[in-house]
């Protein structure tokens, strides 16, 4: 009976979600099936399909739909990350989000749109460009050279190539530290936030390249530079774009740009909130454990965002792939998913009156565990005497 039954319960799972993991790709169609719209009805209010999708219509699904705890059995776990399906979704994404930058691109040099057009289409844009950073999230941790390219392709459009490098050898190290800047603090507003990840993100993608370099030998302006590489990708398909539509969609393609990397750095907010790393007897950051990130296991988000919401499986294992991420009873819950979650951090005091309170309740109300901010702390030693 022991055996039997875990062979017969993985004989007889299957993958729920199999099919609907193609939701993804949603986001990047969606704007150009809103073009055709646009073009037949005349109303440019249309564009903001996407952004109503991504910030409303999925927070929505997460509440009706409701979490899915459950985990791939052991025995299934390699036949799952070989399976071609699933990183076919990822692959047809980058071409997918190609297909809606040259359709924005059209409707901005070739229609007529009010403001109000422009700005819904330059927030769809970026937020297909912003979940195409979590695309290139997932295909950076590859170690095959296809799926590096595209990472790089995915990234392009928001002028983050030096993700490519910081993400995978500056934020998986230094994750749940105040030396890291992709990791946000206790009682640190997103509009603090901000400008500390996005040029220390900057910063420390080119000191680890720079270092890689000077251990070879090479000037950190060789081109085997993979910051280059990934900022002279940039760089190219914005010159290609100006010159097949005009000068005049630089200036929407770089606002749509920043709009993308934005909503990155907001989900960089909500995924470490407050959480540090212990030391060890040697004075270094102990291994990367399950309670250094924040988790939801909310399907609609998980759906649209390749399960990245199962983020403390990701830093514990950064290799595996999407749908094979577990669940753990040891990390802290958000009480929403991403999709809600990114909206609420744009309200800093609605924010930590939901966030500062479960930092501390994960830290038994000893909150000189937590990573927290030197600006706000008179505030959190307030919040620890209470």
């Amino acid at each position: 009976m022991s055996t039997s039954a875990p062979l017969a319960e993985t004989a007889a799972w299957r993958d729920g979600k199999y099919f609907m993991w193609a939701a993804s790709l949603a986001v990047p169609l969606l704007p150009c099936v809103t073009f055709g719209i646009v073009q037949d009805t005349g109303y440019d209010f249309f564009w903001w399909l996407t952004p109503a999708m991504v910030f409303v219509l999925i927070p929505f699904l997460d509440q009706f739909i409701g979490d899915d705890g459950g985990n791939p059995p052991a025995a299934l776990m390699q036949q799952l990350q070989d399976h071609f399906w699933y990183r076919f979704l990822v692959w047809a994404y980058v071409f997918m989000q190609y297909v809606c930058l040259l359709v924005c691109c059209h409707a901005w040099a070739s229609t007529e749109l009010s403001w109000l057009g422009k700005l819904g289409l330059i927030a769809s844009l970026g937020t297909v460009n912003g979940l195409g950073i979590n695309t290139a999230h997932e295909l950076g941790h590859k170690n095959n050279a296809w799926e590096q390219l595209l990472s790089k392709l995915a990234l392009a459009p928001t002028m983050y190539g030096h993700f490519f490098v910081e993400h995978n050898r500056g934020h998986h190290a230094n994750v749940a530290t105040p030396e890291d800047p992709a990791s946000s603090r206790l009682g640190e507003s997103f509009y603090a936030f901000w400008p500390r990840t996005v040029v220390g993100s900057v910063r420390s993608g080119w000191q680890l390249e720079r270092e890689r370099m000077s251990k070879r030998g090479l000037s950190p302006w060789s081109w085997r530079n993979e910051v280059l590489h990934s900022w002279a990708i940039t760089v190219g398909l914005f010159a290609g774009l100006s010159l097949w539509f005009g000068i005049g969609v630089l200036p929407m393609l770089i606002v749509a740009g920043v709009f993308g990397f934005t909503l990155l750095e907001l989900v960089n907010y909500l995924e470490h909130y407050g959480l540090k790393r212990e030391r060890s007897a040697a004075g270094r950051y102990v291994k990367v454990e399950p309670k250094h990130s924040w988790n939801s296991n909310r399907i609609a988000t998980n759906l649209f965002l390749y399960q990245l919401q199962r983020h403390s499986d990701h830093h514990a294992n950064p290799t595996l792939r999407y749908q094979v991420l577990r669940h753990f009873d040891s990390a802290p819950e958000l009480p929403a998913g991403y999709a809600t979650m990114i909206v609420l951090a744009l309200f800093p005091p609605l924010w930590f009156k939901v966030m500062d309170p479960r930092v501390a309740a994960h830290y038994e109300g000893d909150l000189t565990q937590a990573n927290v901010d030197p600006a706000a702390r008179q505030r959190i030693l307030a919040l620890h005497a209470s």
